[in-house]
């Protein structure tokens, strides 16, 4: 695995989901942007409570940064079109609404 960092906006709405074992997980999509300004989506799962309070306080469109380990993948999209993307067990996440909690106090 790698360890990244990823930086984009939230895509749609984190999901709460429950797994066989009966706990529960938060997933969600991020778009994100590469260097050569193509679009990447990251599918991120959350299995620490505090990974999954964040993101579910995100709506569509919230800028989000995540930190976690990273597995690259590749998807096919309606025009035949192979496109890269990232899957990410996220172990942080830091955003704009965490910012201003903190400089509120």
């Amino acid at each position: 695995m790698i360890d990244g960092l990823v930086g984009g906006r939230l895509y749609g709405e984190a999901q709460i989901r429950t797994g066989q074992n009966g706990k529960r997980f938060v997933t969600c999509k991020v778009r994100a942007t590469n260097n050569d300004g193509d679009t990447i989506f990251v599918n991120v799962i959350g299995f620490d409570d505090d990974v999954q309070t964040a993101l579910l306080a995100l709506a569509d469109a919230d800028s989000v940064v995540l930190s976690g380990a990273l597995i690259p993948k590749v998807w096919t999209d309606k025009n035949g079109l192979i496109k890269p993307a990232l899957d990410m067990v996220a172990h942080r996440v830091t955003t704009a609404h965490e910012g201003r909690r903190e400089g509120d106090a």
